[in-house]
């Protein structure tokens, strides 16, 4: 299985969403999330199995391959994830220049 995170700096987050994670098993999922260095990639396939390597950081795995760090999706079906706000602060950043002004 191919990890894209290590368990470094996970941060927790709210229990409902991974309820939610537990309501997808099985199904076809595509997520966004933020790689290992900080860059925007995305995922698809079916989400097989919920991880806890350490008994602290969660991870999704999809199709038995891929496991990714459950706190860096930025959207999972389209609905935003535990780093969805990190994104939108991403996303706007050039926003919070005056641009020369």
């Amino acid at each position: 299985m191919k990890w894209i995170h290590d368990t470094k700096g996970f941060v927790p987050f709210d229990p409902d969403y991974y309820g939610n994670l537990e309501k997808l098993l099985g199904q076809s999922c595509k997520i966004n999330y933020f790689n290992a260095d900080g860059t925007v990639a995305d995922a698809s396939g079916h989400l097989t199995d919920l991880v806890r390597p350490d008994g602290f950081a969660h991870f999704v795995v999809l199709d038995e391959e891929v496991a990714l760090r459950s706190d860096r999706i930025i959207t999972l079906n389209g609905r935003p994830g535990p780093a969805f706000e990190e994104y939108d602060l991403y996303a706007l950043q050039c926003l919070t220049c005056m641009g020369g002004m």
